[in-house]
């Protein structure tokens, strides 16, 4: 199982939450967030991969945050098309794409087809008032109607109390989970021990 730690600031902080054996860290590239990255970290992943987030954010800026992190993924949280994803692609051949989709309802789910092909993976995330970190949960039931090729993670208020329920959730096309705001001390700022906790329940 795939474990990304999204919302990601404080360079002691991603350090320890690394050490826990993470394997993605996600870094909020989106001005309005309260765990937005203004500037880089004095320590940045040197084992987990880096998850760049981005929210309707121009091509030519996506690129050069890319190289300036070196970010292995792009995460698009936003309205992007797949056209725009296709315009994407050849600046950032040599990273993998997510692509967020906000979920409630079964309905939600039809928008996901034009994206096959055109990204390497999905996050289906809560849809809520806020572009991510919303702390709550939809109903995962939900995904029984995803019938796609492409592999997603699963987001969206998983908390210390849900290890017996990630245990329980089963997908053919579900490779990991994306933790966030209900780990946290503070906006961008992870309980490291509440994490360490949990994912020995899991793992």
């Amino acid at each position: 199982m795939i474990i990304k730690v999204c919302g990601m600031r404080d360079a002691e902080n991603i350090r320890e939450v690394e050490a826990l054996g993470v394997d993605l860290m996600g870094f909020i590239f989106w001005s309005h967030s309260s765990r937005y990255v203004s500037e880089r970290p004095d320590y940045f992943p040197r084992q987990a991969k880096r998850v760049g987030v981005f929210v309707d954010e121009d091509t030519e800026t996506i690129k050069k945050v890319a190289d300036d992190y070196a970010l292995d993924f792009i995460q698009l949280h936003g309205h992007e098309s797949p056209a725009q994803i296709s315009h994407l692609s050849p600046l950032t051949s040599h990273l993998s794409i997510i692509k967020a989709f906000s979920i409630a309802t079964a309905e939600d789910l039809a928008q996901v087809s034009a994206y096959e092909g055109h990204v390497d993976c999905f996050l289906f995330d809560t849809k809520g008032p806020s572009v991510g970190g919303n702390g709550v949960q939809f109903d995962w039931q939900v995904l029984d109607h995803y019938h796609g090729r492409t592999p997603f993670l699963l987001s969206g208020g998983i908390g210390p109390e849900d290890a017996e329920r990630i245990q329980a959730f089963l997908h053919p096309q579900c490779i990991g989970i994306d933790l966030n705001s209900r780990f946290e001390l503070s906006p961008g700022m992870k309980d490291v021990q509440k994490l360490k906790t949990f994912l020995q329940k899991i793992m």
